[in-house]
Order: structure tokens, then sequence, then C-alpha cells
């Protein structure tokens, strides 16, 4: 069984996906309280779902592409099991991870978005550093920067652990409390390697709106 707060159908708003519809399912429960958390709803609560009734959800919106998010997904040991039968079903999957947990036994065909906490986020010495080592080039690392240390924090992190990897790098603004000009300014003026990321579906809807 699969604990689940919520399956729905939306355009991705980050990553280098971003713009395309995708299926979401967002699974309950995170071991994280980051400062600026977005999703506290799916800390606890939710629906218990059996797995394959959460692929018949998914598989029913017609879509190509399916986002495995939380919370933090991979809490649900079942989690694994869900990306296999969606990859089965010929999905592409991200799945969103914010890497204190080990990705070893995900399915490699899934294209895995790891979310490292800035200082900011008050979880930042959780990280399961040895999770960079099951990155490849279709994945993608993430930093939500509030403030110029986290910015540092993430041009260091990056240099440090992408070393003759590919993996794409992507900041993101804190909503409302970093303004991305601030941060658009910084990543021109060092020339970084690294994608500006918006949270397209709050531009799209509005910051508090669910099922987008």
């Amino acid at each position: 069984m699969l604990k689940i707060t919520e399956i729905f159908a939306s355009v991705q708003g980050e990553t280098s996906y971003s713009g395309y519809p995708f299926a979401f399912v967002r699974l309950t429960g995170c071991n994280l309280r980051c400062r600026y958390c977005d999703t506290t709803y799916a800390y606890d609560g939710g629906e218990e779902f059996p797995l394959e009734e959460v692929v018949s959800r998914v598989t029913a919106f017609g879509l190509s592409r399916a986002c495995v998010t939380g919370g933090e997904p991979l809490l649900q040991k079942e989690a694994f099991a869900l990306v296999a039968a969606l990859l089965d079903r010929g999905q592409d999957v991200l799945v969103e991870t914010n890497g204190t947990l080990p990705l070893s036994g995900l399915d490699p065909r899934a294209v895995k978005v790891m979310d490292v906490k800035c200082p900011s986020s008050g979880e930042d010495r959780k990280m399961l550093w040895e999770n960079f080592r099951h990155l490849t080039g279709r994945d993608e690392v993430k930093f939500v920067v509030s403030t110029p240390e986290d910015y540092r924090y993430a041009k260091e992190v990056a240099a440090r652990y992408r070393r003759g990897r590919e993996w794409g790098v992507l900041l993101s603004p804190a909503f409302g409390i970093l303004a991305p000009e601030r941060l658009a300014g910084w990543m021109v003026g060092d020339g970084l390697d690294a994608r500006l990321q918006l949270q397209l579906h709050k531009l799209v809807w509005g910051p508090d709106r669910r099922g987008v």
C-alpha cells in the first residue's frame, strides 16, 4: 500500500521539463521540515491506495510523463515499486527527492531530481552526499536559494560534486523570499553553468493553489 496525498495532472513547474504536461503522484510524509516548505500539507494524513490503483489513476490521464514527489517519496518502500511500475507502463518518470535517503535502489530508467538543502532551509546537514555517485547525465540537482549564503553554498556543492559528471544544476529563488532578478544577476555575473528555475505553476495558478 502507498499513502498518497494527491494524484493530479498539470504542467511541470520545475526542472528542465518545465511546461510539459505531467501526471503527479504526491506521496505523504517527509523526514525534513524546511523553513520555506510549500507542501506542508503532505507531512501527514493522506489516503492509502494499492500500487495498481495508483498506476491506473496515473495512466488514466493519458499523459506520457509522470512525477513521483512528496513530501519525501522514498520514505515509503513501495515508492520504488511504483516508479518501476510506471516505467513498465511506458511512462517517463521523474522522481523528486531531498537526497537524504539512498538513491541506489531506484530504477535506473527514472530521472532523479535531487533537492540539495541550502543553509537557510535549516536542514542542510542531513544530506546523504554519496547519492551524487548515483546521478547520471539525465538527472538534475536543485538548490532553493534564499540568501547570498545559500547561493555561495550551491556554487560550492555543485563545483565539488560535479567534476567529470554531466548532471544539470537548477537554482530556484525561494518564492516570496528572494527576488528572481537578484538570483539571475548573481548567476549572470558569475557566468554560472546552471539553469535559473522559476516555479511555473505558481506563476500560472498562484502560490496557494493545490493540485496543480
